[in-house]
């Protein structure tokens, strides 16, 4: 990416087992890198997309919803809902 400068960038997010300082580190270069282009993210943790413009939530290879994060978490029954509440409370009691 940083070589051909692309317009489209597709990155798989790999901070599912890092510490926290790391995760934002790694969170901030890929804020850089994204700025001004397409970027389709794959992610394993949610606080990597949370200012994504737009998030599809795949579940078992189906678009279950897609908006933005605070459209998402505004469904209480929703997948994506689940999962950011499943993972920050995972993150809060650790």
């Amino acid at each position: 990416a940083y070589v051909s400068n692309p317009s489209i960038l597709i990155l798989d997010e790999a901070t599912s087992s890092i510490d926290t300082y790391s995760e934002e580190l790694i969170q901030r270069a890929t804020e850089t890198i994204t700025k001004g282009r397409t970027s389709i993210v794959i992610a394993h943790r949610l606080a990597t997309i949370v200012n994504a413009d737009k998030i599809i939530v795949m579940d078992k290879g189906l678009i279950v919803e897609q908006g933005s994060h605070f459209e998402l978490l505004r469904n209480e029954n929703g997948f994506y809902k689940r999962l950011y509440d499943s993972q920050f409370a995972v993150e809060k009691a650790e």
